[in-house]
């Protein structure tokens, strides 16, 4: 019996891309096969010379329609299957493949905001709900909107075999965060993008959207971040302390181009209030949530584990920043 296979790619769109999705029929016992779609309607090619090419990376169950049906990650190439300028994968497993020896493992802590009707899902019609305070991993109907949508989003992670840490309600009415990893390059990358894409569909059957703007409510209010948390080998091992201050002191050297591919409207956010550091500066501190990377107090305690950047915003692409935080850090290990 045929099934059904969900073919996911990242558009062209700009300043920040979308995701795009069609369906093939697959025959039973068949994988995925390459395909293609009109890269003239998602910004990727001139109508003159339209097509593109879908190459499968990463597939899993598809938890909404069930059954033998598929999910299936794809990146964009060219039909003489050169990889697409909007292809950022591509440059992610080459970094991965280079490194592969210092084994870097990501966890990705996304960040969204629920909307309605142009404002966050909660909040009343004119004016602004209560201050910031109560919302944060709080409990309670009345402050607490799109938690249906955030358990149906979960169980279908689960269910698709996605590697979903957690989820919590975040610091203003209507937004949340859900954690993917602990994985390596690039699969941390396709699995975060999945991820989005179910968050996506599954927030259609409520009449609601979930954006990744990084400040989707200008004023005092909380902004919208991907927080990356990374190590290396040599960081999670005993004696890893030293390799940690080198990668943050690493990063102390390539801020501007860090920050330049961290997500487009990063200045909105990275302001030096709400929980970050100016994206003009650069910092690292144990425990601290205003500096650019936070060193969790388990890994100053124990002298090994990990380190968070927290400057990429819930728009980042993962491939991009997974790429960068590799190249940068295990670089300047390599010497």
């Amino acid at each position: 019996m045929s099934y059904q296979a969900e073919y996911i790619w990242i558009d062209g769109t700009e300043p920040s891309p979308l995701l795009r999705s069609k369906t093939k029929i697959v025959a039973d016992g068949k994988e995925p096969p390459i395909w293609g779609f009109d890269g003239s309607s998602t910004n990727q090619a001139e109508g003159s010379d339209s097509d593109c090419v879908l190459q499968p990376v990463f597939s899993c169950q598809d938890p909404l329609r069930g059954g033998d049906n598929k999910l299936v990650m794809c990146e964009v190439l060219h039909t003489d299957m050169t990889p697409h300028p909007t292809n950022t994968r591509r440059a992610c497993v080459e970094a991965s493949d280079k490194y592969a020896s210092f084994e870097p493992w990501f966890g990705i802590e996304q960040e969204y905001t629920f909307f309605e009707g142009g404002r966050p899902l909660g909040w009343p019609e004119t004016g602004f709900p209560a201050p910031q305070g109560p919302y944060y991993c709080g409990v309670g109907g009345d402050k607490m909107p799109g938690r249906e949508i955030v358990e149906r989003h979960t169980q279908a992670c689960l269910d698709a075999g996605i590697a979903i840490e957690g989820t919590n309600a975040e610091v203003m009415m209507g937004q949340w965060e859900f954690q993917i990893g602990i994985l390596p390059p690039p699969l941390i990358g396709d699995q975060l993008w999945v991820a989005r894409w179910l968050l996506f569909r599954i927030a259609e059957d409520f009449g609601v959207y979930a954006t990744l703007e990084p400040k989707p409510i200008l004023g005092d209010w909380n902004g919208a971040g991907a927080h990356t948390n990374f190590s290396t080998k040599a960081m999670r091992e005993d004696g890893g302390w030293e390799a940690i201050i080198a990668g943050c002191e690493a990063l102390g050297k390539r801020v501007d181009e860090h920050v330049a591919n961290y997500g487009i409207g990063i200045e909105s956010r990275l302001t030096g209030a709400h929980e970050t550091a100016h994206y003009t500066k650069f910092t690292y501190g144990t425990s601290d949530r205003g500096a650019s990377i936070r060193i969790p107090w388990q890994t100053a305690k124990e002298k090994k584990g990990w380190i968070e950047d927290r400057r990429p915003n819930a728009n980042m692409d993962p491939y991009v920043v997974s790429r960068l935080l590799v190249e940068t850090v295990c670089g300047d290990a390599a010497g």
